[in-house]
């Protein structure tokens, strides 16, 4: 990872020139959002000058824009949650992080659609410079949500099963190669499209142990046959129909795990599965548990490991599209379309030569 400024050069700059994007008002992100220019001064005390190296668009950003987010920053904002960037310089308190460090958010809302901000240095974590832009800039949300909804429902063992739907959705992909590196037996569900045969052997390439589309799903022999054991998990991020299948799948005392709802359809339950299987029906949200585990060891220690896969390369980030800062408008009009699913993930860049 590395751009084309030299730390040196900035360095003498006592004022930085910085564009960001802003919203005032809720609305459609292509109405409301708008480039605008700061010069930044130099940090004070407990602050770090960070220039932004690559900012992903994710839903949840698009949704806050929109005023339909449960998290609603005080307006005017900078949108953006997650982010990778380089410190360009620290304050006279700082003793977390020094001058050249990459580092990504440990909070959502800090605003990172933007080329250089100045932050509190407690708000932000340094990750090895041997990461990838992608990687990097998609770490805070979820690789996280991924590994936590594999932890905390169920005991899972290796040659245990689980189902999810949405499996080709960015969280999904990191669930399929979460199993595949826990030696999980993961049973994928997507939706049909004209391209179907790609997209199975992408997924199973990622380590997919078997892909299903919704259709396929609902006539399968895969459990029947015995070849593979009744799901223990479940993880729904498509509601309706969708989240109903994969819940009638579980074994017994299965833990059927909510964390989206692109369907914007309700989840429904079969009476069958909450009386003779007693399964159980949860939700989960990345931002509060990363708010009721902010600075906890188990926090640390989830990062790291996720950080060592990621450089391993038993785990990479989900499929994307770099875009430069300057054509921000392009995926304000693309990441979601009339029926709420996400299109294609694109990450900002902020460099002209960024890898």
């Amino acid at each position: 990872m590395h751009c084309h400024r030299s730390l040196s050069a900035v360095r003498r700059l006592h004022t930085i020139h910085a564009k960001k994007l802003l919203y005032c008002d809720y609305g459609e992100p292509s109405q409301v959002v708008k480039l605008v220019e700061e010069k930044i001064t130099p940090p004070q005390n407990n602050e770090i000058i960070v220039e932004m190296l690559g900012a992903p668009i994710n839903p949840a950003d698009i949704n806050t824009v929109q005023g339909v987010y449960p998290i609603k920053p005080p307006l005017p904002s900078v949108p953006g949650n997650e982010g990778v960037g380089r410190v360009l310089s620290v304050g006279s308190d700082v003793k977390n992080l020094s001058t050249g460090d990459t580092v990504v958010p440990l909070e959502v809302g800090l605003g990172t659609w933007r080329t250089h901000g100045a932050f509190d240095a407690s708000k932000w974590m340094k990750v090895s410079n041997k990461l990838g832009i992608a990687e990097a800039a998609t770490l805070l949300t979820n690789p996280p949500t991924a590994y936590r909804m594999l932890k905390d429902f169920v005991s899972l063992k290796p040659g245990d099963v689980v189902i999810q739907n949405g499996a080709n959705s960015a969280c999904g992909q990191y669930v399929i190669q979460l199993c595949n590196a826990w030696n999980l037996i993961s049973v994928n569900v997507v939706r049909d499209r004209p391209n179907i045969a790609e997209l199975k052997d992408s997924l199973t390439k990622l380590g997919a142990s078997h892909v299903l589309t919704e259709e396929e799903l609902r006539s399968t022999s895969l459990f029947k046959s015995g070849g593979v054991k009744a799901p223990k998990l479940a993880l729904n991020c498509v509601g309706g129909q969708s989240g109903m299948e994969i819940l009638r799948k579980l074994q017994p005392k299965g833990v059927h795990v909510t964390y989206g709802g692109m369907s914007r359809q309700p989840v429904t339950a079969p009476t069958s599965a909450l009386i003779f299987k007693d399964a159980q029906l949860r939700g989960f949200w990345m931002s509060r548990w990363s708010k009721e585990n902010a600075s906890s060891d188990e926090r640390q220690k989830m990062f790291q490991e996720i950080v060592d896969l990621m450089l391993k390369g038993v785990v990479k980030a989900p499929a994307h599209k770099l875009l430069p800062f300057k054509e921000f408008e392009v995926p304000l009009k693309k990441t979601l379309d009339m029926k709420g699913f996400t299109g294609q993930k694109f990450i900002f860049t902020f460099c002209d030569n960024v890898s």
